[in-house]
């Protein structure tokens, strides 16, 4: 193999590796981006739980004021009807 080949050999051999590193480079920056993009909606998903967990804390606390009440006519109902 003379000098020329040799060299057109290596040129040609690291024009596929140069070639697959932007390969990988390219595939890398789109799964950054994915990656990016699902932090965003988890951060969103979090938000939304939270917001739902504070609305059931304000059912669970009416439902408690409704049963309280209730609970004072039924009473009520009770001692009237005992008379």
């Amino acid at each position: 193999m003379t000098d020329t080949e040799l060299l057109d050999f290596l040129r040609a051999g690291f024009a596929r590796v140069d070639k697959r590193f932007d390969s990988i480079e390219r595939r890398m920056e789109e799964l950054a981006q994915r990656i990016g993009r699902l932090e965003r909606e988890t951060a969103s998903l979090r938000r939304d739980i939270a917001s739902l967990r504070e609305d059931f804390v304000g059912i669970s606390a009416r439902l408690d004021r409704h049963e309280a009440r209730l609970d004072r006519i039924v009473r009520r109902l009770s001692l009237s009807a005992a008379h």
